[in-house]
């Protein structure tokens, strides 16, 4: 299977990811990601009235009506938007057709989309994951740019994935070790050679990823790695020399810029920064209107994701 893979050929009329997110994050110098987990309890109150008597259709149209208002704040100042899958899935038909929408608006703004699935599967199911997200649809677009998957069913599980990463463009981000407390109890467990097996992990995703490196350097093939945990970052980095990482845990979760420096010296795209809670929920800390609460938290953690970059 690895000769397979390697022996492969992007579609030559295809951009890679990792050089259409290198060209927004130098064009706009931030590595921002804003991630979108709209929960229906938490929204400003102009919007939250009908979510209680509506049922999901009413909590998806305020759902809905809540994103497109923060891609709007914060657009100027971030590179992509990352929707939360499950917190569509959870408003069952009425929630998904309203990340669609939302999909399109973000995309219309100028933004790269990352939908946050953790995907993993294996056969016929990897392959309908993989076209239900990264694969074009009757002529239009895919529904998001990349997608995160779950890497620890094995190469086979990924396949699909990369599959449309060669033929569509796509990118994909591979769990590798997590910001969550009990990442420890499997991504750290120690193999026979003394390393952790996130180790391991991360160094099949960069052999997965050989192969789609764009013009920039950077592999289409990227890692999650959590920014709770400073020093996997630099070891990730070690290991994933041309992998995008995606580092989640600045903010509610108590990492902060200063925690992800090293994960930039492969380059100003090399990382992203995904941030939610902070941005959208602003404004129940602050007396500002909640759009102009995100338009503000967007543009201090742009400037301080960039400083700490060091670009």
């Amino acid at each position: 299977m690895a000769n397979e893979l390697t022996a492969r050929s992007v579609t030559p009329s295809v951009s890679f990811f990792a050089d259409r997110l290198a060209d927004r994050v130098e064009r706009k110098r931030s590595q921002l990601v804003v991630g979108l987990d709209p929960r229906p309890e938490l929204l400003p109150l102009e919007l939250r009235g009908p979510t209680h008597t509506g049922g999901p259709a009413a909590a998806a149209e305020a759902c809905e009506r809540f994103c497109r208002g923060i891609v709007d704040a914060v657009a100027p100042y971030v590179v992509a938007v990352k929707p939360q899958l499950a917190f569509f899935e959870a408003l069952g038909a009425p929630g998904f057709g309203a990340l669609e929408q939302i999909c399109a608006y973000a995309r219309a703004a100028g933004l790269l989309v990352l939908a946050d699935g953790k995907r993993g599967d294996i056969g016929s199911t990897a392959r309908a994951y993989a076209a239900a997200y990264l694969e074009p649809r009757d002529g239009l677009p895919p529904l998001a740019d990349a997608l995160t998957v779950n890497p620890y069913l094995g190469q086979d599980s990924l396949e699909p994935f990369l599959a449309a990463c060669r033929r569509s463009g796509a990118g994909v981000f591979c769990l590798v070790k997590t910001s969550n407390s009990g990442s420890v109890d499997i991504q750290d467990a120690t193999l026979s050679d003394g390393r952790p097996l996130w180790h391991h992990v991360a160094e099949l995703v960069g052999h997965w990823g050989d192969e789609l490196a764009g013009e920039r350097g950077l592999s289409s093939v990227g890692a999650v790695v959590g920014a709770t945990y400073p020093r996997a970052i630099g070891e990730a980095r070690r290991l994933l020399p041309r992998a995008v990482l995606l580092l989640p845990g600045v903010g509610a979760q108590g990492a902060g810029p200063a925690d992800v420096a090293r994960a930039f010296t492969s380059g100003p795209a090399s990382a992203l920064v995904p941030v939610s809670r902070s941005i959208l929920y602003a404004f129940r800390t602050t007396s500002e209107e909640w759009r102009t609460a995100a338009a503000q938290a967007a543009a201090h953690l742009q400037r301080d994701v960039w400083t700490a970059s060091g670009w």
